[in-house]
């Protein structure tokens, strides 16, 4: 687990902004001197993009405060000589100059900007980041295909824990289709195709819906501009290695948008979330009959994207049958959040990709308890016990096979965070606060069982009727849901103290039945009130799981 940090002033109070994510409205927090701000800008084919985050060097980490973007369609050239057009370079300046302003205002340490293929493949590229640099003092690097590909892997890399398995990262943009193998160490290869939603739908698509010919002769020109990437890929793929496929970008998170949208579940966010080849095919087949009328009417895009979704749609459907893959999960980071991924090793801030990667999951839950003022001692005394409990009664109080038990960590370390919005009623807030908050390094429906643990420790068990139980995915994360959230709550009541007073916990576990033996820390009198706690996890513990729980102090019975 990660090395203990001050936590932030218990007086700290938050605001909701229009993604109803929370930031500090404490200054002390965000004028500390550790925390530098760097603004990220991507000029891109379709739109142009502003992120500002917030990095921490201590944690080897940053969080995105505040993100924008504006439609600039960059890759509308001129179909004779391939320029950008004015009206093109000036919706970007005018969306520069406004991002620009942002940035001086929220105090950001550095702006960097990066464009990409709609820039570089135009004959005047050069000339209108020239233009940018005189107009507005912005210097804006054209970065190569294969340059913004490796920064497509450091922005995923820093929101997605790749573990020991290779990743196949797709980013299907307006202009060009970037797709990198890469494992949590290094990328193993790193490729960029002259091939887009925008540049496929601007030359090829002139009547919808598309005629059968029209939808072959697309399919094969997709797989013959992908045929060199995908051939440099699997070539170094290890022989019985198993492979993962991310893809990011506005076409695929529309898309599982769309393939969300016809679940129960309602998302707030699109990072971890996954779906299949055969979601997909049914997607394509459903939007291939659309005229793009009926696609604007579609809520989950917009005007915009109705227009190139069919073509984003096609290459990623034909990139999977290529990669022989039968799952995409998404992420939201990519090349803006590669470019602060970059800047930090730029600056010193990082040491290399594996300080970023190694234990992404323990950083981004110590940054949210930073975030939410969360007392740090009380919480990691908690997850000490809760894992302590979680490991000796394998079998009795959980048949967990393993993804619970870090689950029960970032619970027990979060699980107090509402305390500042509402006493009373804390374990509601802190579920929406994790629900709504950025965790990553965990899939979407990890993500969910976390905030239900958390919502789960205290008061009421869990009811169809609640939202938090709702969103939770199937029988078997209601599951493990329900035994972590039995632990957390054993585990809260042994730390009924602001003050540490138990030293250690022993366990002795016969057939049904667990005593706890509690062991105190010294010049501590007596344990009786946390006795008395623990007491009243009794009668849920054998409800729940036909267990007999007992607890003891110094082996003297309770």
């Amino acid at each position: 687990m990660p090395e203990n940090l001050a936590g932030i002033s218990d007086n700290q109070s938050f605001v909701t902004n229009s993604k109803g994510t929370f930031k500090s409205k404490d200054s002390r927090f965000r004028n500390n001197e550790k925390i530098r701000r760097v603004a990220a800008v991507d000029i891109g084919t379709n739109s142009t993009h502003l992120v500002i985050a917030s990095v921490d060097p201590s944690l080897n980490t940053f969080s995105i405060e505040f993100s924008e973007k504006s439609s600039t369609r960059l890759g509308n050239r001129d179909i004779e000589t391939g320029c950008l057009t004015d009206s093109a370079k000036n919706r970007v300046i005018e969306t520069l100059k406004r991002f620009k302003d942002i940035a001086i205002s929220q105090k950001v340490n550095e702006i960097v900007l990066a464009a990409t293929s709609a820039v570089r493949e135009s004959p005047n590229g050069q000339e209108f980041l020239n233009q940018i640099k005189n107009d507005l003092d912005l210097e804006v690097e054209l970065v190569s295909g294969s340059e913004e590909a490796r920064l497509i892997y450091l922005g995923v890399l820093s929101g997605m824990t790749f573990g020991n398995l290779p990743h196949f990262v797709l980013d299907i943009g307006g202009g060009s289709t970037e797709l990198i193998l890469a494992d949590e160490s290094d990328a193993r290869a790193l490729t960029s195709s002259r091939l887009g939603a925008v540049s496929i739908q601007r030359d090829f698509i002139k009547k919808e819906p598309i005629s059968q010919e029209r939808l072959d002769f697309l399919r094969t020109f997709i797989q013959g501009s992908l045929e060199p990437a995908v051939n440099k890929i699997l070539s170094r793929i290890k022989k019985g290695e198993r492979t993962v496929l991310v893809s990011t970008s506005g076409t695929a998170l529309a898309l599982g948008a769309l393939a969300s949208s016809e679940e129960d579940n309602l998302l707030l966010g699109m990072h971890g979330y996954k779906f299949s080849k055969e979601k997909l095919d049914k997607l394509v087949e459903k939007l291939l009959k659309m005229s793009p009328e009926q696609r604007r009417k579609l809520s989950s895009l917009s005007d915009r994207r109705a227009e190139i979704i069919v073509p984003g749609a096609l290459i990623l459907q034909v990139a999977m049958n290529m990669l022989q893959v039968e799952e995409v999960v998404l992420s939201e980071r990519a090349l803006r959040e590669g470019l602060v991924v970059d800047w930090m090793f730029r600056k010193g801030l990082l040491k290399d990709r594996y300080s970023l990667q190694g234990s992404i999951r323990e950083r981004t839950v110590t940054h949210q308890a930073e975030r939410f003022s969360v007392n740090r001692q009380r919480s990691e005394r908690v997850a000490r016990f809760a894992l302590d409990i979680y490991d000796n009664t394998k079998g009795i109080l959980h048949n967990d096979k393993g993804i619970g038990r870090s689950l029960l960590w970032a619970a027990a370390m979060l699980y107090s965070c509402g305390q500042h919005i509402n006493l009373a009623a804390y374990h509601k807030h802190s579920w929406y606060l994790i629900r709504h908050g950025e965790l990553l390094g965990y899939s979407h429906s990890e993500h969910l069982m976390v905030a239900a643990i958390a919502r789960y420790h205290r008061k009421s068990l869990p009811k169809k009727r609640h939202e938090a139980w709702q969103a939770l995915e199937d029988k078997e994360h209601r599951k493990i849901v329900s035994e972590m959230a039995l632990i957390l709550r054993m585990s809260v009541a042994l730390n009924c103290r602001p003050d540490p007073v138990i030293s250690c916990l022993r366990f002795i576990v016969r057939d049904s039945e667990i005593n706890i033996n509690l062991i105190p820390a010294s010049n501590v009198p007596n344990l009786d009130l946390e006795k008395w706690s623990l007491s009243n996890c009794f009668s849920i513990v054998k409800d729940l799981t036909g267990a007999n729980l007992k607890v003891s102090i110094n082996n003297s019975s309770f």
